[in-house]
Protein backbone atom coordinates (compact mmCIF):
# COMPACT_ATOMS: atom_id res chain seq x y z
CA UNK A 1 0.00 0.00 0.00
CA UNK A 2 1.50 3.33 -1.22
CA UNK A 3 0.81 6.42 0.98
CA UNK A 4 0.40 9.62 -1.04
CA UNK A 5 1.64 12.61 0.94
CA UNK A 6 -0.26 15.88 0.41
CA UNK A 7 2.91 18.12 0.01
CA UNK A 8 4.32 15.98 -2.52
CA UNK A 9 1.27 15.43 -4.69
CA UNK A 10 0.84 19.57 -4.80
CA UNK A 11 4.64 19.75 -5.07
CA UNK A 12 4.80 17.30 -8.25
CA UNK A 13 1.87 19.52 -9.94
CA UNK A 14 3.15 22.02 -9.16
CA UNK A 15 6.91 21.21 -10.52
CA UNK A 16 5.24 19.57 -14.15
CA UNK A 17 3.46 22.67 -14.81
CA UNK A 18 6.81 24.52 -14.74
CA UNK A 19 8.13 22.14 -16.23
CA UNK A 20 6.15 21.88 -19.75
CA UNK A 21 6.01 25.43 -19.62
CA UNK A 22 9.83 25.61 -20.91
CA UNK A 23 10.18 21.74 -22.07
CA UNK A 24 8.90 20.46 -25.18
CA UNK A 25 8.55 16.44 -24.96
CA UNK A 26 11.60 15.46 -26.84
CA UNK A 27 9.71 13.41 -29.47
CA UNK A 28 8.17 16.46 -30.08
CA UNK A 29 11.21 18.29 -30.73
CA UNK A 30 12.30 15.20 -32.45
CA UNK A 31 9.62 15.19 -35.04
CA UNK A 32 9.66 18.81 -35.66
CA UNK A 33 13.55 18.94 -36.45
CA UNK A 34 12.55 16.11 -39.34
CA UNK A 35 9.93 18.00 -40.75
CA UNK A 36 11.74 20.93 -41.05
CA UNK A 37 14.99 19.22 -42.27
CA UNK A 38 12.31 17.67 -45.10
CA UNK A 39 10.21 21.00 -45.51
CA UNK A 40 10.53 22.60 -49.02
CA UNK A 41 8.27 25.61 -48.46
CA UNK A 42 10.42 28.02 -47.43
CA UNK A 43 7.82 30.18 -45.36
CA UNK A 44 7.35 27.06 -43.38
CA UNK A 45 10.60 26.18 -42.79
CA UNK A 46 11.41 29.56 -41.39
CA UNK A 47 8.66 29.23 -39.18
CA UNK A 48 9.66 25.81 -38.20
CA UNK A 49 13.06 27.28 -37.56
CA UNK A 50 11.95 30.11 -35.60
CA UNK A 51 9.97 27.29 -33.71
CA UNK A 52 13.03 25.15 -32.93
CA UNK A 53 15.04 28.22 -31.67
CA UNK A 54 12.30 29.02 -29.53
CA UNK A 55 12.16 26.09 -27.90
CA UNK A 56 15.82 25.69 -27.34
CA UNK A 57 16.06 29.11 -25.78
CA UNK A 58 13.02 28.58 -23.07
CA UNK A 59 14.24 25.32 -22.42
CA UNK A 60 17.76 27.26 -21.36
CA UNK A 61 16.17 30.25 -19.86
CA UNK A 62 13.18 28.25 -18.40
CA UNK A 63 10.93 30.86 -19.67
CA UNK A 64 7.42 29.83 -21.46
CA UNK A 65 7.33 28.73 -24.80
CA UNK A 66 4.03 30.19 -25.81
CA UNK A 67 2.68 33.03 -23.61
CA UNK A 68 -0.45 31.01 -23.86
CA UNK A 69 0.70 29.31 -20.74
CA UNK A 70 -2.50 27.19 -21.00
CA UNK A 71 -5.83 25.66 -19.13
CA UNK A 72 -4.60 22.49 -17.22
CA UNK A 73 -5.89 19.92 -17.91
CA UNK A 74 -5.36 16.55 -15.98
CA UNK A 75 -6.16 12.77 -16.31
CA UNK A 76 -5.21 11.33 -12.91
CA UNK A 77 -5.60 7.43 -12.56
CA UNK A 78 -5.86 6.87 -8.63
CA UNK A 79 -4.89 3.02 -7.28
CA UNK A 80 -7.61 1.90 -5.33
CA UNK A 81 -4.71 0.62 -2.32
CA UNK A 82 -3.30 4.18 -2.61
CA UNK A 83 -3.84 5.70 0.64
CA UNK A 84 -3.44 9.59 1.52
CA UNK A 85 -1.95 11.41 3.95
CA UNK A 86 -3.87 14.53 3.50
CA UNK A 87 -6.03 16.99 5.17
CA UNK A 88 -7.39 18.62 1.34
CA UNK A 89 -9.04 16.57 -1.11
CA UNK A 90 -7.40 15.60 -4.88
CA UNK A 91 -9.10 18.20 -6.60
CA UNK A 92 -8.20 21.00 -4.33
CA UNK A 93 -4.82 19.46 -3.86
CA UNK A 94 -4.66 19.73 -7.85
CA UNK A 95 -5.80 23.46 -8.05
CA UNK A 96 -3.06 24.18 -5.27
CA UNK A 97 -0.13 22.57 -7.23
CA UNK A 98 -1.38 25.17 -9.75
CA UNK A 99 -1.32 28.26 -7.68
CA UNK A 100 1.75 27.73 -6.90
CA UNK A 101 3.22 27.07 -10.22
CA UNK A 102 1.55 29.91 -11.81
CA UNK A 103 2.88 32.25 -8.85
CA UNK A 104 6.59 30.85 -9.22
CA UNK A 105 8.46 34.40 -9.09
CA UNK A 106 10.94 32.96 -10.95
CA UNK A 107 8.95 32.05 -13.91
CA UNK A 108 5.78 33.58 -13.59
CA UNK A 109 3.05 31.98 -15.63
CA UNK A 110 0.27 33.74 -17.54
CA UNK A 111 -3.37 33.90 -15.57
CA UNK A 112 -5.99 33.21 -18.54
CA UNK A 113 -8.61 31.67 -16.56
CA UNK A 114 -11.86 33.71 -16.41
CA UNK A 115 -14.62 32.62 -13.55
CA UNK A 116 -18.39 33.34 -14.80
CA UNK A 117 -17.59 32.85 -18.47
CA UNK A 118 -21.17 33.59 -19.79
CA UNK A 119 -21.34 37.00 -17.45
CA UNK A 120 -18.40 38.77 -15.85
CA UNK A 121 -15.38 36.26 -17.15
CA UNK A 122 -13.33 37.82 -14.20
CA UNK A 123 -9.62 36.61 -14.28
CA UNK A 124 -8.78 33.80 -10.76
CA UNK A 125 -5.57 35.27 -11.07
CA UNK A 126 -3.97 32.09 -10.60
CA UNK A 127 -5.07 30.01 -13.13
CA UNK A 128 -7.58 27.71 -11.04
CA UNK A 129 -9.49 25.62 -11.83
CA UNK A 130 -7.86 22.73 -13.57
CA UNK A 131 -10.15 20.58 -15.42
CA UNK A 132 -9.28 17.38 -13.55
CA UNK A 133 -10.20 13.81 -15.11
CA UNK A 134 -10.68 10.74 -13.08
CA UNK A 135 -10.33 6.71 -13.00
CA UNK A 136 -10.16 4.20 -9.96
CA UNK A 137 -7.96 1.67 -11.30
CA UNK A 138 -6.52 -1.42 -9.39
CA UNK A 139 -3.09 -1.03 -8.12
CA UNK A 140 -1.34 0.75 -5.87
CA UNK A 141 0.22 4.63 -7.55
CA UNK A 142 -1.08 7.77 -8.78
CA UNK A 143 -0.55 8.21 -12.73
CA UNK A 144 -0.46 11.20 -13.82
CA UNK A 145 -0.86 13.14 -17.10
CA UNK A 146 -0.44 17.02 -17.30
CA UNK A 147 -1.31 18.97 -19.82
CA UNK A 148 -1.34 23.11 -20.44
CA UNK A 149 -3.86 23.53 -23.57
CA UNK A 150 -3.87 27.27 -24.96
CA UNK A 151 -6.94 28.56 -26.45
CA UNK A 152 -5.54 28.68 -30.08
CA UNK A 153 -5.41 24.76 -30.65
CA UNK A 154 -8.29 24.39 -27.78
CA UNK A 155 -10.55 26.87 -29.37
CA UNK A 156 -10.25 25.02 -33.06
CA UNK A 157 -11.93 21.67 -31.17
CA UNK A 158 -14.37 19.75 -33.22
CA UNK A 159 -17.09 17.59 -32.61
CA UNK A 160 -19.62 15.61 -34.86
CA UNK A 161 -22.10 12.78 -34.50
CA UNK A 162 -21.86 10.58 -37.52
CA UNK A 163 -23.71 7.90 -38.81
CA UNK A 164 -22.31 4.70 -38.29
CA UNK A 165 -21.94 4.07 -42.17
CA UNK A 166 -20.11 8.14 -42.89
CA UNK A 167 -16.34 7.81 -43.46
CA UNK A 168 -14.26 9.23 -40.65
CA UNK A 169 -11.55 10.48 -43.18
CA UNK A 170 -14.37 12.79 -45.06
CA UNK A 171 -15.01 14.05 -42.45
CA UNK A 172 -11.44 14.88 -40.92
CA UNK A 173 -10.33 16.00 -44.65
CA UNK A 174 -13.72 18.45 -44.84
CA UNK A 175 -13.27 19.72 -41.29
CA UNK A 176 -9.11 20.39 -41.03
CA UNK A 177 -9.55 23.02 -44.07
CA UNK A 178 -11.97 24.96 -41.63
CA UNK A 179 -9.54 24.94 -38.76
CA UNK A 180 -7.27 27.74 -40.22
CA UNK A 181 -3.68 28.10 -38.69
CA UNK A 182 -4.85 29.46 -35.22
CA UNK A 183 -4.11 26.11 -33.80
CA UNK A 184 -0.63 26.66 -35.00
CA UNK A 185 0.84 23.70 -37.29
CA UNK A 186 2.99 21.64 -37.24
CA UNK A 187 1.23 19.92 -34.05
CA UNK A 188 -0.84 16.14 -33.36
CA UNK A 189 -4.43 15.85 -34.49
CA UNK A 190 -5.99 14.00 -30.94
CA UNK A 191 -9.23 11.79 -32.38
CA UNK A 192 -12.22 10.26 -30.19
CA UNK A 193 -14.33 7.74 -31.93
CA UNK A 194 -17.19 6.18 -29.59
CA UNK A 195 -18.33 6.07 -26.75
CA UNK A 196 -21.35 9.25 -26.03
CA UNK A 197 -20.63 12.60 -27.15
CA UNK A 198 -18.66 13.73 -24.18
CA UNK A 199 -16.43 10.78 -24.41
CA UNK A 200 -15.66 10.92 -27.88
CA UNK A 201 -14.01 14.39 -26.66
CA UNK A 202 -12.13 13.06 -23.55
CA UNK A 203 -10.67 10.60 -25.80
CA UNK A 204 -9.79 13.03 -28.17
CA UNK A 205 -7.98 14.96 -25.32
CA UNK A 206 -6.69 12.16 -23.72
CA UNK A 207 -5.01 10.60 -27.08
CA UNK A 208 -2.77 13.56 -26.88
CA UNK A 209 -0.94 12.65 -24.49
CA UNK A 210 0.43 9.50 -26.04
CA UNK A 211 4.08 9.78 -27.15
CA UNK A 212 4.96 10.64 -30.85
CA UNK A 213 5.61 7.08 -32.62
CA UNK A 214 3.73 7.70 -36.46
CA UNK A 215 7.15 6.69 -38.34
CA UNK A 216 7.55 3.55 -35.75
CA UNK A 217 4.11 2.61 -37.12
CA UNK A 218 5.12 3.45 -40.73
CA UNK A 219 7.81 1.34 -40.50
CA UNK A 220 6.31 -2.31 -38.91
CA UNK A 221 3.01 -1.32 -40.23
CA UNK A 222 -0.61 -1.26 -38.76
CA UNK A 223 -2.19 -4.05 -36.63
CA UNK A 224 -5.63 -2.70 -36.47
CA UNK A 225 -8.30 -0.23 -38.16
CA UNK A 226 -6.99 2.56 -35.27
CA UNK A 227 -3.33 1.77 -36.76
CA UNK A 228 -5.09 2.05 -40.13
CA UNK A 229 -6.99 5.27 -39.72
CA UNK A 230 -3.64 7.00 -38.12
CA UNK A 231 -1.69 6.24 -40.85
CA UNK A 232 -4.17 6.98 -43.99
CA UNK A 233 -5.48 10.40 -41.73
CA UNK A 234 -1.45 11.22 -41.43
CA UNK A 235 -0.91 11.33 -45.25
CA UNK A 236 -3.89 12.56 -46.18
CA UNK A 237 -4.37 15.90 -43.82
CA UNK A 238 -0.40 16.77 -44.72
CA UNK A 239 -1.22 16.21 -48.19
CA UNK A 240 -4.05 19.29 -48.01
CA UNK A 241 -0.83 21.54 -48.08
CA UNK A 242 -1.70 23.66 -44.97
CA UNK A 243 1.78 23.49 -43.75
CA UNK A 244 3.49 25.36 -40.53
CA UNK A 245 1.91 27.94 -39.51
CA UNK A 246 -0.89 27.46 -42.46
CA UNK A 247 1.83 29.26 -45.11
CA UNK A 248 1.81 25.99 -47.11
CA UNK A 249 4.04 23.36 -46.81
CA UNK A 250 4.83 19.28 -46.52
CA UNK A 251 4.13 19.15 -42.66
CA UNK A 252 0.48 20.08 -41.31
CA UNK A 253 0.70 17.22 -38.37
CA UNK A 254 3.52 15.33 -36.99
CA UNK A 255 1.30 11.96 -36.26
CA UNK A 256 -2.56 11.59 -35.84
CA UNK A 257 -3.80 9.71 -31.95
CA UNK A 258 -6.48 7.99 -31.85
CA UNK A 259 -8.49 6.77 -29.02
CA UNK A 260 -11.87 4.80 -29.37
CA UNK A 261 -14.45 3.08 -27.07
CA UNK A 262 -17.47 0.90 -27.40
CA UNK A 263 -20.48 3.10 -28.72
CA UNK A 264 -24.18 2.73 -29.37
CA UNK A 265 -25.40 0.68 -32.93
CA UNK A 266 -27.21 4.21 -34.30
CA UNK A 267 -24.01 6.26 -33.41
CA UNK A 268 -20.53 7.45 -34.34
CA UNK A 269 -19.67 9.97 -32.42
CA UNK A 270 -16.16 11.66 -33.27
CA UNK A 271 -14.33 14.38 -31.34
CA UNK A 272 -11.29 15.91 -32.72
CA UNK A 273 -8.73 18.51 -30.74
CA UNK A 274 -5.31 19.79 -32.24
CA UNK A 275 -2.43 19.84 -30.19
CA UNK A 276 -0.11 23.15 -31.24
CA UNK A 277 3.49 23.93 -32.17
CA UNK A 278 3.56 24.49 -28.20
CA UNK A 279 2.81 21.18 -27.10
CA UNK A 280 3.14 20.77 -23.25
CA UNK A 281 2.34 17.47 -21.28
CA UNK A 282 4.05 15.56 -19.13
CA UNK A 283 3.22 12.24 -17.71
CA UNK A 284 4.75 10.85 -13.72
CA UNK A 285 3.84 8.34 -11.09
CA UNK A 286 3.72 8.47 -8.02
CA UNK A 287 4.30 5.73 -5.55
CA UNK A 288 4.71 7.30 -2.11
CA UNK A 289 8.37 7.59 -2.47
CA UNK A 290 8.35 11.19 -2.92
CA UNK A 291 7.36 14.03 -5.28
CA UNK A 292 7.89 13.09 -9.07
CA UNK A 293 11.47 12.61 -11.10
CA UNK A 294 11.17 14.79 -14.08
CA UNK A 295 14.32 14.56 -15.40
CA UNK A 296 15.76 17.83 -17.20
CA UNK A 297 16.00 17.44 -21.60
CA UNK A 298 19.89 17.33 -22.91
CA UNK A 299 20.38 20.52 -24.84
CA UNK A 300 21.97 18.36 -27.37
CA UNK A 301 18.63 17.13 -27.79
CA UNK A 302 17.82 20.20 -30.03
CA UNK A 303 18.91 21.29 -33.03
CA UNK A 304 21.36 23.72 -34.22
CA UNK A 305 19.64 26.46 -36.11
CA UNK A 306 21.81 29.49 -36.20
CA UNK A 307 18.35 31.84 -37.05
CA UNK A 308 14.92 32.42 -38.17
CA UNK A 309 14.07 34.41 -40.41
CA UNK A 310 15.64 37.72 -41.76
CA UNK A 311 17.10 36.17 -44.97
CA UNK A 312 16.06 38.58 -47.81
CA UNK A 313 13.91 40.05 -45.42
CA UNK A 314 12.91 44.01 -45.59
CA UNK A 315 13.85 46.20 -42.42
CA UNK A 316 11.02 48.45 -41.84
CA UNK A 317 10.82 51.92 -39.21
CA UNK A 318 7.45 51.48 -38.03
CA UNK A 319 7.53 55.20 -37.16
CA UNK A 320 8.57 56.67 -40.39
CA UNK A 321 6.47 53.95 -42.53
CA UNK A 322 4.18 54.87 -45.22
CA UNK A 323 1.10 54.20 -46.61
CA UNK A 324 2.42 54.00 -50.06
CA UNK A 325 5.52 51.76 -48.60
CA UNK A 326 2.87 49.53 -47.10
CA UNK A 327 1.46 49.42 -50.30
CA UNK A 328 4.36 48.02 -52.44
CA UNK A 329 4.61 44.70 -49.80
CA UNK A 330 3.78 41.79 -51.72
CA UNK A 331 2.27 38.48 -49.73
CA UNK A 332 5.26 35.75 -47.97
CA UNK A 333 7.48 39.06 -47.95
CA UNK A 334 9.53 38.49 -44.87
CA UNK A 335 10.11 41.88 -42.82
CA UNK A 336 11.84 43.07 -40.33
CA UNK A 337 9.80 45.39 -37.71
CA UNK A 338 11.65 48.26 -35.82
CA UNK A 339 10.15 51.05 -33.87
CA UNK A 340 7.25 51.29 -32.09
CA UNK A 341 4.16 48.96 -31.84
CA UNK A 342 0.92 49.44 -30.06
CA UNK A 343 -0.30 46.37 -28.51
CA UNK A 344 -4.23 45.22 -27.83
CA UNK A 345 -6.64 42.29 -27.70
CA UNK A 346 -10.16 41.57 -27.27
CA UNK A 347 -11.18 43.14 -24.43
CA UNK A 348 -9.17 46.36 -25.22
CA UNK A 349 -10.45 45.88 -28.82
CA UNK A 350 -14.32 46.03 -27.27
CA UNK A 351 -13.56 48.39 -25.19
CA UNK A 352 -12.14 50.88 -27.64
CA UNK A 353 -14.66 50.02 -30.44
CA UNK A 354 -17.69 51.08 -27.87
CA UNK A 355 -15.89 54.17 -26.87
CA UNK A 356 -16.11 55.00 -30.81
CA UNK A 357 -19.50 54.56 -31.24
CA UNK A 358 -20.41 56.82 -28.31
CA UNK A 359 -17.88 59.39 -29.89
CA UNK A 360 -15.18 59.37 -27.06
CA UNK A 361 -11.77 59.91 -27.63
CA UNK A 362 -9.60 56.89 -27.47
CA UNK A 363 -6.78 56.94 -24.89
CA UNK A 364 -3.87 56.32 -27.79
CA UNK A 365 -3.40 57.29 -31.13
CA UNK A 366 -3.36 54.77 -33.53
CA UNK A 367 -3.17 56.70 -36.59
CA UNK A 368 -0.30 55.17 -39.10
CA UNK A 369 0.46 53.00 -36.45
CA UNK A 370 0.81 49.15 -36.13
CA UNK A 371 -1.37 47.31 -33.73
CA UNK A 372 0.20 43.78 -32.14
CA UNK A 373 -2.01 41.29 -30.96
CA UNK A 374 -0.61 39.90 -27.61
CA UNK A 375 -1.32 39.44 -24.67
CA UNK A 376 1.86 39.11 -22.94
CA UNK A 377 3.61 37.51 -19.83
CA UNK A 378 5.00 39.02 -17.03
CA UNK A 379 8.52 40.09 -17.19
CA UNK A 380 11.11 38.69 -14.54
CA UNK A 381 14.43 39.02 -13.20
CA UNK A 382 15.99 41.63 -16.24
CA UNK A 383 13.46 41.31 -18.95
CA UNK A 384 11.77 44.02 -20.56
CA UNK A 385 8.42 41.62 -21.06
CA UNK A 386 7.92 38.09 -21.16
CA UNK A 387 7.10 35.77 -23.85
CA UNK A 388 5.07 37.36 -26.28
CA UNK A 389 3.92 35.58 -29.07
CA UNK A 390 0.91 36.68 -31.14
CA UNK A 391 -2.54 35.68 -30.64
CA UNK A 392 -5.37 33.91 -33.00
CA UNK A 393 -6.26 37.28 -35.04
CA UNK A 394 -9.91 35.82 -36.18
CA UNK A 395 -11.03 37.13 -32.58
CA UNK A 396 -10.62 40.70 -33.57
CA UNK A 397 -11.62 40.41 -37.38
CA UNK A 398 -15.11 41.72 -36.28
CA UNK A 399 -13.57 45.16 -34.69
CA UNK A 400 -11.30 45.76 -37.48
CA UNK A 401 -13.40 47.70 -40.47
CA UNK A 402 -14.16 50.08 -37.13
CA UNK A 403 -10.42 50.67 -36.24
CA UNK A 404 -8.98 50.81 -40.21
CA UNK A 405 -11.59 53.60 -41.05
CA UNK A 406 -12.06 55.28 -37.76
CA UNK A 407 -8.44 55.32 -36.13
CA UNK A 408 -5.95 55.45 -38.99
CA UNK A 409 -4.84 52.39 -38.30
CA UNK A 410 -2.32 51.65 -40.64
CA UNK A 411 -1.54 47.41 -40.22
CA UNK A 412 -1.30 44.52 -37.49
CA UNK A 413 0.52 42.18 -36.48
CA UNK A 414 -1.42 38.55 -34.89
CA UNK A 415 -1.22 34.84 -35.58
CA UNK A 416 -2.27 32.71 -38.26
CA UNK A 417 -5.42 33.58 -41.29
CA UNK A 418 -7.83 36.58 -41.04
CA UNK A 419 -11.40 35.99 -42.15
CA UNK A 420 -13.24 37.68 -45.18
CA UNK A 421 -14.86 40.63 -43.27
CA UNK A 422 -11.48 40.95 -41.68
CA UNK A 423 -9.75 40.84 -45.30
CA UNK A 424 -11.96 43.13 -46.95
CA UNK A 425 -11.59 45.72 -44.35
CA UNK A 426 -7.96 45.42 -45.17
CA UNK A 427 -8.83 45.75 -48.81
CA UNK A 428 -11.15 48.74 -48.38
CA UNK A 429 -8.45 51.31 -46.13
CA UNK A 430 -5.33 49.12 -48.35
CA UNK A 431 -3.96 48.26 -44.59
CA UNK A 432 -1.74 45.30 -44.37
CA UNK A 433 -1.57 42.26 -41.77
CA UNK A 434 1.35 40.64 -40.78
CA UNK A 435 2.04 37.22 -38.58
CA UNK A 436 4.43 36.55 -36.65
CA UNK A 437 4.97 32.94 -35.44
CA UNK A 438 3.18 31.43 -33.05
CA UNK A 439 4.88 28.85 -30.72
CA UNK A 440 8.03 31.32 -31.18
CA UNK A 441 6.65 33.68 -27.91
CA UNK A 442 10.13 34.02 -26.10
CA UNK A 443 12.05 34.28 -29.21
CA UNK A 444 9.92 37.04 -30.25
CA UNK A 445 10.08 38.60 -27.05
CA UNK A 446 13.46 39.22 -27.34
CA UNK A 447 12.96 41.81 -30.05
CA UNK A 448 11.30 43.80 -27.52
CA UNK A 449 13.60 46.36 -26.30
CA UNK A 450 11.26 48.74 -24.40
CA UNK A 451 7.21 48.06 -22.80
CA UNK A 452 5.43 50.29 -20.88
CA UNK A 453 1.42 50.08 -20.52
CA UNK A 454 -0.28 53.13 -22.12
CA UNK A 455 -4.09 52.37 -21.58
CA UNK A 456 -6.77 50.09 -19.46
CA UNK A 457 -3.95 48.66 -17.08
CA UNK A 458 -7.00 46.84 -15.19
CA UNK A 459 -7.04 44.45 -18.13
CA UNK A 460 -4.35 43.06 -16.63
CA UNK A 461 -2.50 41.49 -19.68
CA UNK A 462 -4.92 42.69 -22.05
CA UNK A 463 -4.35 46.29 -21.09
CA UNK A 464 -2.53 48.52 -24.21
CA UNK A 465 1.23 48.36 -24.11
CA UNK A 466 3.65 50.13 -26.44
CA UNK A 467 6.38 48.18 -27.43
CA UNK A 468 10.00 49.48 -29.38
CA UNK A 469 10.48 46.92 -30.69
CA UNK A 470 14.21 46.34 -32.95
CA UNK A 471 14.15 43.51 -35.88
CA UNK A 472 10.85 41.87 -35.17
CA UNK A 473 10.47 38.84 -37.93
CA UNK A 474 7.08 39.18 -39.44
CA UNK A 475 5.94 37.34 -42.79
CA UNK A 476 2.96 39.54 -44.61
CA UNK A 477 0.16 37.91 -44.35
CA UNK A 478 -2.93 39.76 -46.19
CA UNK A 479 -1.57 42.38 -48.26
CA UNK A 480 -3.03 46.21 -49.45
CA UNK A 481 -5.38 44.62 -51.96
CA UNK A 482 -6.48 41.58 -49.56
CA UNK A 483 -4.67 38.82 -51.18
CA UNK A 484 -4.25 36.68 -48.46
CA UNK A 485 -1.24 33.82 -48.39
CA UNK A 486 -3.56 31.81 -46.12
CA UNK A 487 -5.68 31.41 -49.08
CA UNK A 488 -3.62 30.97 -51.82
CA UNK A 489 -0.20 29.23 -50.24
CA UNK A 490 -1.99 25.79 -49.15
CA UNK A 491 -3.75 25.45 -52.48
CA UNK A 492 -0.37 25.73 -54.35
CA UNK A 493 1.17 23.23 -52.20
CA UNK A 494 -2.16 20.86 -52.05
CA UNK A 495 -1.31 20.86 -56.02
CA UNK A 496 2.46 20.09 -55.92
CA UNK A 497 2.04 17.30 -53.11
CA UNK A 498 -0.81 16.24 -55.49
CA UNK A 499 -2.57 13.35 -53.60
CA UNK A 500 -5.68 15.45 -52.86
CA UNK A 501 -7.16 17.44 -55.72
CA UNK A 502 -7.73 21.59 -55.61
CA UNK A 503 -11.06 22.31 -55.48
CA UNK A 504 -11.80 25.35 -57.62
CA UNK A 505 -13.31 28.14 -55.42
Amino acid sequence: MAVIRQDDFIQSIADSLQYISYYHPADFIKAVNAAYEAEESPAAKDAMAQILINSRMCAEGHRPICQDTGIVTVFLKVGMNVQWDAEMSVTDMVNEGVRQAYNNPDNVLRASILADPAGARKNTKDNTPAVIHYEIVAGDTVDVHIAAKGGGSENKSKMVMLNPSDSIVDWVLKTVPTMGAGWCPPGMLGLGIGGTAEKAMVLAKESLMDPIDIHELMKRGPNNRIEELRLELYDKVNALGIGAQGLGGLTTVVDIKIKDYPTHAASLPVAMIPNCAATRHAHFVLDGSGVADLPAPKLEDWPEIASGGGDGAKRVNLDTVTPEEVQTWQPGDTLLLSGTLLTGRDAAHKRMVDMIDKGEALPVDFKGKFIYYVGPVDPVRDEVVGPAGPTTSTRMDKFTGTMLAKTGLLGMVGKAERGPVAIQAIKDHKAVYLMAVGGAAYLVSKAIRKSRVVAFEELGMEAIHEFVVEDMPVTVAVDSAGTSVHNTAPKIWQAKIGKIPVESA
